[in-house]
């Protein structure tokens, strides 16, 4: 069947079984508790959020593929009177896109036939090769416009070609249209809400979104990382994981070169998202017990004397942390492309907001981490673990792990350091933020915030995480990470496997494994060297014949790679 001149990829009978590898995951209705137990203005407040999410949405659609917003719109028609329109649909709200990888084929799954994705997305004309890049921003640097170029290599702007060059068009000038619904949006649900920081924050945020001044994000976000103890949850984030186009000038050390000398660092784009949802004090008050311990951990940071660290600069500790009941994920969120994110710590080291002094904030996803296939996992430690070790597997004490993971990304070298790597930037800093949780997870247990039988249960279910269901690629850094760290672990011998291929956990090792690891990653971050972090990715990302062995297992016992996300307000 051909939607707006594009013929689907998959028959009727291959969406079937697609649809059935999703994982449903249920964003609150009107019927939760807390939900209730809102004021009248302040549901109010909520709807208009949620409006805000779903034009965003729409620019995240556009910031993807160029065919996004067509295409999803000729699906919703087509939907009301063909099946096999009805279940693309399905398909592309789970990618939230034409195209996207699932975490386990290779390639991109793809629902039109010759409809591919682009290294860098829609930001950039989809005719530009990386060395045509290259090469015109070269001599657009040459030809004296390095205030264009700066632009082109900023995080908020659309490239479109001119001539023989490249334009930079700033969010606010090409999603106008978009940005003003959302402010509007915004702005109503500021006058309904009843938290006064709340209140403030949308405000900052709505005029952001309709002025061209990057000040208006830092001060926005400024605002956001103090919120602690609101109803109603609100995030406008900007990550830059999908642009593999722009990190490429690192590659070029002429380029490189010359950047520096006009004093011009180059930032991936952001692609936008939308979080909202009912802050949960119960959950938030246990993660904010991991909190008190940062500013310490940060002096045991290896290398802490060489680069200086945002969480210990001056008294107080710039760190909001909240548990949240979602009722809406949008966007960058809603592209489930082989995972779902479980939690996030906002603003990222490379925007002006965490630059100049601000705070972060860290928010966690309830009914993300909440949806557990139990039976797949009994299955699974009976197949790949020793049952000496299925104990100590809880789903509960990940949520401990991914509390540790987010503070450590508020420790260690900034993004300068960070940037510097190139492409290999987000494996390298994912894979930092793991192995900082488990490191100093020995940390907490001193401290009386969790028992010596919770570590042992942070570290098997974290391990059995690393049982991986394919090999990872470059632009999956939480996937390639883990593969790091498994084989970090498998060679000093931390983990090991029986005859009958039954993985083993010497406990007594870890810590010294993971330090060690973290030093070599704090290593790599701050030699500024994309070639150092390549080799460090190659030593720790091989894959083998017991990676084959358990990869084949994890298939075996099927897989759901797709995600629905089922939302009610």
């Amino acid at each position: 069947m051909q939607i707006n001149g594009y013929e689907t990829a998959y028959s009727e009978e291959q969406l079937d079984k697609m649809l059935s590898e999703m994982l449903v995951i249920e964003m609150i209705d009107k019927n939760f508790p807390g939900y209730q137990n809102l004021s009248e203005n302040d549901k109010k407040a909520l709807t208009h959020l949620m409006n805000a999410g779903r034009i965003i949405n729409q620019v995240a659609l556009e910031q993807d593929h160029p065919l996004n917003r067509t295409i999803k719109s000729g699906l919703e028609e087509a939907a009301l009177h063909s099946a096999i329109a009805a279940k693309t649909l399905k398909m592309f709200n789970s990618l939230n896109g034409v195209e996207g990888l699932n975490g386990i084929d290779p390639e991109p799954i793809e629902l039109f036939k010759g409809v591919k994705g682009f290294k860098g997305k829609n930001f950039y004309p989809q005719d530009l090769s990386m060395e045509e890049f290259h090469q015109i921003l070269k001599q657009m640097l040459l030809s004296g416009k390095k205030d264009e170029v700066k632009k082109i290599l900023s995080a908020r702007t659309m490239v479109r070609r001119q001539g023989k060059e490249l334009k930079a068009i700033d969010y606010t000038e090409y999603f106008a249209k978009e940005f003003s619904l959302a402010a509007n949006e915004l702005e109503v649900a500021a006058h309904y809400a009843t938290d006064s920081l709340l209140k403030d924050y949308l405000g900052w945020q709505a005029q952001a979104l309709l002025q061209n001044n990057e000040d208006m994000d830092m001060l926005a976000d400024r605002h956001w990382a103090q919120m602690q103890n609101t109803n109603l949850e609100f995030t406008l984030s900007r990550e830059n994981y999908e642009d593999e186009l722009t990190p490429t000038v690192y590659d070029n050390k002429e380029l490189v070169d010359l950047l520096a000398s006009y004093g011009i660092e180059a930032v991936s784009k952001d692609m936008l998202g939308v979080r909202v949802g009912i802050n949960n004090p119960e959950g938030t008050n246990l993660i904010l017990k991991f909190k008190e311990h940062m500013s310490q951990l940060a002096t045991k940071m290896p290398f802490a004397d060489q680069y200086s660290q945002s969480v210990v600069s001056g008294k107080d500790l710039k760190q909001t942390m909240v548990d949240v009941d979602l009722s809406g994920l949008f966007g960058d969120y809603a592209m489930c492309r082989g995972g779902i994110t479980t939690a996030q710590n906002l603003p990222n080291n490379d925007k002006l907001s965490v630059k100049t002094g601000g705070g972060r904030r860290n928010v966690y996803h309830r009914q993300v981490r909440n949806t557990q296939d139990k039976e797949r996992n009994k299955k699974l430690l009976e197949a790949l673990v020793d049952q000496e070790f299925h104990a100590y597997f809880n789903p509960e004490a990940e949520h401990i792990f991914v509390i540790g993971h987010e503070n450590g990304h508020s420790l260690g070298p900034d993004s300068s350091y960070q940037n510097a790597l190139g492409v290999y930037k987000h494996v390298i800093e994912e894979n930092k933020a793991d192995i900082i949780s488990i490191a100093f997870m020995p940390e907490y247990v001193k401290s009386g915030i969790i028992t010596e039988n919770t570590l042992k249960e942070i570290y098997t279910t974290w391990i059995v995480r690393l049982l991986l269901k394919s090999r990872p690629k470059l632009i999956q850094p939480h996937r390639l990470g883990d593969l790091i760290h498994f084989n970090a672990l498998l060679e000093k011998g931390a983990i090991s496997f029986s005859e009958s291929g039954k993985l083993r956990i010497d406990f007594a090792r870890i810590h010294p494994v993971i330090y060690r690891l973290l030093e070599e990653t704090i290593a790599v971050q701050l030699s500024k060297s994309p070639e150092k972090a390549k080799a460090f990715i190659d030593k720790y990302g091989t894959w083998g014949d017991i990676h084959e062995h358990v990869a084949s297992v994890q298939k075996t016992l099927g897989i759901k790679p797709y995600k629905d996300i089922r939302t009610y307000l």
